[in-house]
This record gives structure tokens, sequence and C-alpha cells, in this order.
């Protein structure tokens, strides 16, 4: 299926590997010039070589919320624009409630609420301004079901989600789509460290009996970029194998 983005230009935060990489991938893949960025300049080499000719790379923390502006408008500098903006960044640490510091939350609200809100400031008004443009964040499927021992990336992501499904009904009309995805248990460096690397753990807690393949994840991503997904925004979409069980 030919997705529409031929020529279109794409921002994706934090995707030196992972559910970032593989989106900036599927991006790629449709013909979409790409600029990704990440904190290590090797690692950022490497994935920018792994996504072909014209991907740009930039070294950029979007862990603040001046990082996370800097590293959109750095993007539409090397790309003569952003058409598609694609939110992500890492997980705070885990905790629960009793061993979290309070002072922990501003990181983590930085890291994954606010970074969200700097980058949307900066991508989406010339977006409006042409009358198209697609808005993508991955979160976590923890933003229906919050997980044991993450409260701080429950709560800065569920933030998040709040402030997407605003700004996605003040867009609406000026052609702009806002969604998210919502990721279950995927293979990703994250998820390894928080399973010790036994994802066979991991996978027992899905029904399809597998953690999620990276791949699969930027295919999906890339769909809702695309121009057959014109019609769906405001929405938050698991993709997580089966593994959120309520009926809404």
């Amino acid at each position: 299926m030919d997705l529409g983005l031929t020529g279109r230009r794409a921002a994706v935060a934090a995707a030196t590997s992972g559910l970032g990489l593989a989106t900036a991938r599927a991006l790629a893949a449709e013909g979409v010039r790409v600029a990704i960025c990440g904190r290590d300049r090797d690692r950022l080499e490497k994935a920018v070589a792994s996504l072909g000719d014209g991907a740009h790379g930039i070294v950029a923390d979007v862990g603040t919320p001046e990082g996370a502006a800097d590293f959109v408008h750095r993007a539409q500098e090397a790309l003569g624009g952003v058409d598609i903006l694609v939110t992500n960044a890492g997980g705070p640490p885990p905790g629960d409630f009793a061993s979290t510091d309070v002072d922990a939350y501003a990181q983590a609200l930085n890291l994954n609420l606010m970074s969200v809100v700097a980058m949307c400031k900066a991508a989406v008004p010339p977006m409006r301004e042409r009358r198209w443009g697609r808005v993508l964040a991955i979160t976590s499927i923890t933003v229906r079901q919050p997980a044991p021992n993450l409260i701080l990336s429950n709560t800065a992501r569920a933030g998040a989600t709040g402030f997407l499904k605003t700004l996605a009904l003040e867009v609406a009309a000026d052609g702009v789509t806002v969604n998210s995805l919502q990721p279950g248990l995927h293979a990703t460096d994250r998820l390894r460290a928080l399973y010790g690397g036994d994802l066979s753990k991991a996978a027992a807690q899905v029904p399809m009996g597998e953690v999620g393949d990276a791949d699969d994840f930027g295919a999906v991503a890339a769909f809702l970029c695309s121009e057959h997904a014109r019609f769906i925004t405001g929405a938050a979409i698991p993709v997580d194998g089966g593994a959120y069980p309520a009926l809404l």
C-alpha cells in the first residue's frame, strides 16, 4: 500500500534504537525525509546510516523542554520544514510511591510530558499554516493500566495523553492530526533492563505469547502518519498484543 508520504519531512525524537528507530525506518521506507535525534553521537551516526540516504542526525537531549524544542527547530532547518512530528523519549527510573522522592516528579514530567508540549509548540504552528501535518506520540499502555513500580512514567505519560487529546481537538480543522500509540511489551533495551534480560517473563504476560517486534510497531506508526489515516485524530491506540484487558 502506498501511504502517500513520498517527499514529506519527519522529525522523530529519541530514535537511535527501539521503537523510535523502527518508526523512523518505516517512514524512510515510504519516501519520507527523516531527521532523528539522540544523545550519543556514535549511536546516532549508526542509526542514521541504517536509514539510508537523506536522513539527518541531530545530537539533542529531549529530556528538557529546551532540548526538545531545539531538536524540532534544528530538524526544520535541516529538512526545510517538518510535516510529521513523532514525539518520543526514554522512560524515567522505576519506583513506587513510597520509594520515589517528590523531586523526581519534575524530571519525569519534563521527560515524558513537557518535552511533548515543547516539540508540539515548535512543530504544530507551521503545520497549521500549511494545512497539513501529523503529530504522533509514542507513550505507553500504562496510560490505560498503570504498571506496578513505574509511578513516574504512569503519571507523566497520562498527562501527555491529556495534552495530546486537547491539542487534537484544537487543530483538527486545520488538517493536522494528533494521535498517540500506546506500546505494550516490545523487545527493546528498556524492556530488557526492566526484566533483567529475560524476555520470556515479559512474553508470558502477553496473550499472543510473545513480546512485540519493533518493526511491526513502526509500520503502525507510519500508517497513522499517512494520507489514509487523515480521518483519525485524538486517538490513543494500544499496540500490545492484546495485553490490555478492558473494553475501553
